[in-house]
């Protein structure tokens, strides 16, 4: 199982986000402070900026940058409208060169989640 931290300045809303639009689980929340998500074999942990070990590491983190995890979809387009249709944020337009088509998508802290589809064969 993959884990990945991101640092959230909002953990609550963050939850809502990947709990209602990309259908992750609710393991643990400390409302504020932080939360633990799955979603199949990746554990998603949120962080306030210097809430816990994991929000002070390297000193107090803040949200964003070009890191990402990535999830693969069949329906690149159809995802991105139903993401759009719930308020949901982007960076960029769909890109389409090697492998497939990629899109961006912000998290209410403005970390990324990248959309990606294979080409179809």
């Amino acid at each position: 199982m993959a884990s990945v931290r991101y640092i959230a300045t909002d953990v609550d809303a963050s939850l809502e986000f990947y709990r209602d639009s990309l259908g992750f689980k609710v393991e643990m929340h400390n409302p504020g402070k932080f939360a633990a998500l799955i979603r199949d074999d990746l554990t998603l942990y949120l962080s306030a900026p210097g809430a816990g070990s994991g929000g002070t590491a390297g000193g107090i983190p803040e949200p964003g940058g070009w890191n990402r995890f990535m999830f693969v979809t069949d329906d690149i387009d159809g995802a991105i409208k139903r993401l759009s249709e719930s308020g949901a944020s982007f960076k960029g337009d769909i890109s389409e060169a090697g492998a497939g088509r990629a899109r961006l998508l912000e998290d209410p802290s403005g970390n990324l989640i990248e959309l990606f589809e294979f080409k179809k064969k």
